[in-house]
């Protein structure tokens, strides 16, 4: 639009009036892909998923975020609390990126058309959960718990490609089964399959739809947990929309009380290292007691 400007400036102030007025609907609107290879790690990351069980108190959890590599270098802070209406049964979970702090290279300054400086802040997403256990785990049968998620516009930056303006949903369903071991050192091999239904708007409220899937094996024993896992979700529009990324977690285990390590790599679509460190505890005094 820049070579427009000097012929603009001659124009009488009727014509460049009506020349403003018409321009949204003759000049071709930005397109922005609205996908994890575009934006920022938090902008619609792979969801994660737990292990098939619904806790009897609630939870608090607080962790640190970096995420680094090709270019974008991201650090936040995430509040995690689930809340059981009824334990080991329904609960309430939500989750928020607190605040956000990051700094990309000029490549990818321009790569994502962003607008403004290379680095800044920006605040996150805030998510709303309900999960249902639908089977309770027996000999011969895996648990199996539906997830119901909703994920708001809250974030902000959308302009430096933070975070999206439009809201998402997803649904999914774990199925989980344990195989208990009579070993000090090994207890409990635990395998969780993880299967869903992504979505987001984008553009001119066109929706992007994409399957999701996952699997993860747990390692136990009485103080540590170590999981493994690989997840992903699957878009049509092929813009950058089909993340695939591979995790590690590394919990050690107090009662009621746990510290937490992970490390994820982004195989596709989602150009990013990240590692996390935090801690969760369990509360009575904030779990619903029903007389």
């Amino acid at each position: 639009m820049a070579h427009v400007l000097p012929a603009f400036k001659r124009c009488p102030a009727w014509l460049a009036g009506l020349f403003l007025f018409l321009s949204p609907l003759v000049l071709p609107a930005q397109e922005v892909a609205y996908s994890p290879a575009w934006f920022g790690p938090n902008a619609n990351p792979v969801p994660q998923f737990a292990d098939g069980t619904i806790p009897a108190r609630t939870t608090l959890a607080l962790s640190g975020n970096y995420y680094f590599g090709f270019g974008d270098f991201t650090g936040n802070l995430t509040l995690d609390v689930e809340v059981p209406l009824l334990p080991e049964c329904v609960s309430l979970k939500v989750w928020l990126n607190t605040l956000e702090r990051y700094r990309v290279t000029p490549e990818v300054y321009a790569e994502r058309q962003m607008t403004g400086g290379l680095t800044g802040w920006a605040s996150g997403d805030f998510y709303v959960q309900t999960r249902i256990r639908i089977l309770r785990e027996r000999r011969w049968l895996p648990a199996v718990v539906l997830n119901s998620t909703l994920k708001t516009a809250s974030g902000t930056q959308f302009h430096q490609r933070r975070y999206f303006d439009t809201p998402g949903y997803y649904f999914d369903v774990e199925i989980a089964k344990s195989a208990h071991l009579r070993n000090r050192v090994l207890s409990e091999v635990r395998g969780v399959l993880d299967a869903g239904f992504l979505c987001w708007e984008t553009t001119n409220s066109v929706q992007n739809d994409a399957p999701m899937y996952g699997a993860k094996l747990i390692l136990r024993n009485p103080w540590v947990d170590w999981e493994h896992s690989l997840s992903g979700y699957h878009g049509w529009m092929h813009n950058g929309d089909t993340p695939l990324v591979y995790a590690t977690k590394l919990a050690f285990k107090q009662p009621r009380f746990r510290i937490f390590a992970l490390y994820q790599y982004g195989i596709r679509n989602y150009p990013y290292h990240h590692v996390q460190a935090g801690a969760a505890v369990e509360l009575d005094k904030l779990t619903p007691r029903y007389k």
